[in-house]
């Protein structure tokens, strides 16, 4: 009997053994195959991203080659994910580390092999259906040649065809007569008409500056927020800004005011008034009935006007004021074609030697007379050979010729992107992220392209280049709008015009490529989502499955907790951006971020509660852009260094301490507050204001309570050889060996440093010497301390444009006056005395911008030099307590265009503004609010019925700081442009094109392609 149930049991262990056996074998062999899988994967990859190249370049395609699209699209995106997992996880790795990591290496090769299934099966699909067929024919692409055309040299904003509209709408207007109720012109059109580019010349018009105290320009979109409207015209119309009483506490994220109390104050102060309001682009009855009844005051009889521009004439009947329709209409055929013309870059001559003159006429006569379809179909036909017009030509709809609908011009403009190249159409669908009317900085968008993998190296080129050569060309081609500048004349951000946002969003949507939480209420949301935007102004439930998004961005204040949503269910996030949410981050958001291994993109909004860097950070190996500027993060940890990958490390700290300082006055009582404050802060503090608190008592432990703006960073810094952007470095508190490390950085563009004083002002040389690619610099004496030892700087880096400097100076060193490229100079307490120390500023050929603020010169008077300044546009004046007077000489700054001057003593006198030939005005600033504006150049600031003897006076005084009880003439109705103006305008030369562009784009809702 022992005898049978022994051999029973060494049946059953030699079975289990064996089954064992098989199951390893079976084990070993999937993991020994998923190399030869990844191949065959990583072809059929390259050969879908062809066949979805191909398809994009269709104009129709049928509903089965649709699906099959689609299908071959998700797939491809499930692909290229596991691409990447297999990358993190196994091909990286040595040896030992992959056998560490057979849990994941056994999850991939499950997925390889359930994708190369799905593969058999969609080409098997594809079979059956007869989809595509070897004899399909090709169709034709733009050329990957492409003409660079600077923006700057058309423009659009100043539409032909619009003076006779300006005229008319002036008349109903009638800027002379200063009394009775407000006014309401209404500009009636479709999408694309110009309405904007229209008002916005009445809008600038002299007619209109001389004529009213105060003028406002908001954009009332389809999804405005009350309070934002509210605080826009309290801040053009009565001079309101962030230091205003309206604005106190607004750096926070709790944005509290009610609408009731703005909406008091907006009316008060315009009692008096008469003002002049453009709302541009109304969409809701309920928002112009809000505005009649509850904004614009009722009893104001100074003769007001408000001007309405919107696509639904419907609302007209729900105005309280006298209204007045003017109706926009298509262009006539000779403006028509005069803009088809300057968009194209053709003159009539090139078009008929080219024999294309039917062509042009056909092209312009389907595009119906709508500026928006002209400017959008030229910026194509310039980038084409007037051969290919003809085809082009026949893919244009014929509907504009009979009917101007929206829906016929959306085809126009979806055109456009259909002619985009291949590599510019998920760069331009990705800024469908961004909410309506949002300005889009260009190195944010860049770096986020960069990092979502939609810019393709190229030889000898960084690939930020290549990513701004991408922007530009975007630029080029009118699908975006450039709406602020550098002081070197490139576009620092730019805006997506709706209709274009519309066909982004719609694009979006159909290749599921983002998803949107704003406007999705109810439904089945998509499946595989791949970059998502979050909306705080609408409540979203993200219910949904997270683990394929790849970006995540957040805007306003969303509902949800940041902790919940940066879990680990977003494995394959790449890009992370919270920059623009309107809720503090805290130390506990992102304290799991290294589980995010494949993120590459991460930016935090300023002033977060962050107190230091997760040491799991060293996970992040592909991580390209880390931005933490102005936390309470006081030092860069060594496992930074390990980033290689690295290209953009924007680190720095408040110099100040809200709530507590450590104090060595008092030793003792500062130690047992040290001790204690640890353990009272969860007892004392409410929940709201705990993280705020903690972070900064962190902040203040590990940084010694110091008041540097810039963080310390270890050794090792060197070996981040990528890295372009370096800011802020604490020099003072850094490893000496780290200071020496910044020379090996020989790919920085941008750096900033603080805490220089003598004992190390000589490694800051040494290091800068070798920093042949830069081009911004930033240095920041420690406090207390003066920047004077800078002079021994020998050999600057050559192809500097920014020079920002904080520190006491004896004067300004001399190697300054060698940048030949220098565009923009900024002086912050250098206390120069006086005029002759500056001089070498006045010899710089491409200055543009100089800022000297907070004591920067300390003298009483300061002269602009005959001959100096040459190229100098911008100037400005902040807080100079000691300055009394400023005088510009003859032939002295002949491009400047702007004078600034903020927060300096009442006594200022500006002189000598007759001799500049190019300025436009002079802004005047007291505790952040604008309490005057002198007006020159091409709009004289001559009031109606003022004495022309006014204007014969040489000099001008800023007025008194206005004070808190606003009792100033101002505050009392008082418009500043009627203050006696200087006889300085009448020999100027015409303001130039450039000039004319950027002042086109300084209202908020003006761009390149028109409303």
């Amino acid at each position: 009997m022992a005898e049978t149930v022994l051999s029973m049991a060494r049946s059953l262990v030699g079975n289990a053994i064996t089954k064992a056996g098989e199951a390893a074998a079976a084990e070993i062999s999937l993991l020994i195959g998923v190399n030869k899988e990844i191949w065959f994967i990583k072809d059929e990859l390259k050969t879908m991203q062809a066949f979805l190249m191909t398809a994009e370049e269709m104009e129709k395609k049928p509903r089965l080659l649709k699906a099959w699209v689609e299908q071959v699209r998700d797939l491809s995106f499930d692909i290229e994910d596991c691409l990447a997992e297999f990358m993190v996880h196994v091909g990286s790795k040595n040896l030992s580390q992959q056998l560490m990591k057979l849990k994941h290496r056994h999850r991939i090769a499950i997925q390889i092999r359930d994708l190369k299934s799905r593969v058999e099966e969609v080409s098997d699909r594809n079979s059956r259906y007869s989809l595509i067929s070897p004899n399909t024919d090709e169709h034709d692409t733009l050329s990957d040649e492409f003409r660079y055309w600077s923006a700057k040299n058309i423009d659009e904003a100043e539409l032909v065809g619009f003076d006779d509209a300006k005229e008319s709408i002036l008349n109903l207007i009638d800027v002379h007569a200063n009394h009775g109720l407000a006014k309401v012109i209404f500009v009636v059109g479709m999408g694309g008409l110009g309405k904007t580019s229209l008002v916005k010349k009445v809008y600038h018009s002299i007619n209109i500056v001389n004529n009213f105290s105060c003028r406002a320009w908001v954009t009332v979109s389809q999804s405005f927020v009350r309070t934002e409207l509210l605080r826009g015209l309290i801040k053009q119309l009565l001079g309101g800004d962030s230091e205003n009483e309206h604005f106190k506490g607004l750096q926070s994220m709790q944005r509290n005011e009610k609408v009731e109390d703005l909406v008091e104050d907006l009316k008060q102060g315009l009692k008096e008034k008469r003002y002049f309001v453009v709302l541009d682009d109304m969409w809701s009855i309920d928002a112009l009935n809000w505005l009649n009844e509850s904004v614009f005051p009722d009893s104001n009889n100074g003769g007001s006007r408000i001007i309405v521009t919107t696509r639904d004439a419907s609302i007209i009947q729900n105005c309280a004021y006298p209204s007045y329709l003017y109706r926009l209409e298509p262009l006539k055929t000779d403006d028509a074609k005069q803009l088809l013309l300057r968009k194209s870059n053709k003159s009539y001559e090139d078009i008929k030697r080219g024999k294309a003159e039917k062509v042009f006429d056909r092209i312009l006569e389907r595009c119906g007379g709508l500026p928006l379809a002209l400017v959008a179909i030229g910026a194509v036909l310039r980038t084409k050979c007037i051969e290919d017009w003809e085809k082009l030509s026949l893919q244009l709809s014929s509907g504009l010729k009979t009917k101007s609908s929206l829906e016929e011009m959306t085809r126009v403009i979806t055109l456009s992107y259909t002619h985009l190249p291949s590599h510019l159409k998920p760069c331009f669908l990705y800024l469908s992220i961004f909410p309506e009317d949002f300005p889009i900085k260009r190195r944010c968008m860049v770096n986020r392209w960069i990092a979502e993998g939609f810019v393709d190296a190229k030889f000898g080129m960084a690939m930020e280049d290549v990513g701004n050569s991408y922007f530009d060309e975007l630029i080029n081609r009118s699908m975006i709008q450039p709406c602020r500048f550098y002081s070197h004349g490139v576009v620092q951000s730019c805006v997506l015009h709706d209709i274009m946002r519309d066909i982004a969003i719609s694009i979006s949507a159909e290749e599921n490529f983002v998803f949107m939480t704003k406007g999705f209420v109810s439904g089945i949301p998509p499946e595989n989502i791949r970059h998502l935007s979050i909306d705080g102004r609408q409540d979203s439930y993200l219910s949904f499955d997270l683990s394929h998004v790849r970006s995540l961005s957040f805007f306003y204040n969303p509902k949800e907790q940041l902790a919940s949503l940066c879990s680990p269910q977003l494995r394959m996030l790449r890009v992370l951006d919270l920059e623009f949410s309107l809720c503090r981050v805290t130390q506990n958001d992102i304290s799991n971020i290294g589980s995010f291994c494949h993120l590459r993109y991460l930016s935090v909004k300023k002033g977060s509660y962050i107190y230091h860097i997760p040491r799991s950070i060293r996970k992040l190996q592909g991580l390209q852009t880390l931005n933490l500027k102005r936390s309470l993060i006081t030092k860069v940890p060594a496992e930074v260094t390990e980033l290689r990958s690295l290209r953009s490390l924007r680190c720095s700290t408040l110099g100040v301490y809200s709530h507590f300082e450590f104090t060595t006055r008092d030793p003792r009582k500062s130690l047992v507050t040290t001790m204690k404050l640890p353990l009272i802060l969860p007892h004392l503090i409410s929940g709201d204001k705990s993280s705020e608190v903690v972070a900064e008592f962190r902040k203040g432990l590990s940084s010694c309570w110091t008041h540097s703006n810039g963080v310390s960073v270890p050794k090792g810094i060197g070996s981040l050889k990528e890295l372009q952007i370096l800011e802020l470095v604490d020099i003072a508190r850094s490893n000496k060996k780290a200071v020496h490390e910044l020379g090996e950085l020989t790919q920085l563009k941008k750096l900033g440093v603080a805490g220089v004083t003598e004992r190390n002002v000589n490694y800051l040389c040494e290091a800068l010497q070798k920093l042949s690619s830069l081009c911004s610099l930033r240095v920041e004496a420690k406090p207390f301390r003066g920047l004077h030892m800078l002079e021994q700087l020998a050999s600057p880096p050559p192809f500097l444009h920014t020079l920002k400097l904080k520190g006491s100076l004896h004067e300004i060193p001399s190697w300054v006056g060698k940048l030949e490229k220098l565009v923009k100079v900024q002086l912050v307490f250098t206390k120069l005395k006086d005029t002759e120390s500056i001089q070498v500023l006045g010899e710089l050929p491409g200055l543009k911008c100089l800022r000297l603020i907070l004591n920067a010169y300390i003298g009483k008077e300061l002269v602009l030099c005959h001959g100096k300044f040459r190229g100098l546009k911008t100037l400005r004046l902040d807080s100079l307590e000691e300055l009394r007077k400023v005088t510009f000489e003859e032939r002295t700054s002949p491009k400047l265009e702007t004078i600034t001057i903020q927060d300096c003593s009442s006594e200022l006198a500006v002189c000598g503004t007759a001799n500049l030939q190019s300025l436009e005005k002079i802004k005047y600033f007291a505790k952040g609010k604008l309490v005057k504006e002198d007006m020159h150049g091409e709009r004289p600031v001559v009031q109606a019925g003022q004495s022309q003897s006014a204007h014969h006076r040489e000099d001008i005084k800023a007025p008194e700081t206005i004070e808190k009880s606003q009792t100033s003439s101002l505050e009392k109705g008082e418009s500043s442009q009627s203050r006696p103006r200087p006889d300085v305008l009448r020999t100027l030369q015409p303001i130039s094109a450039t000039t004319k562009l950027k002042r086109s784009l300084s209202c908020p809702a003006s761009a390149l392609i028109v409303k």
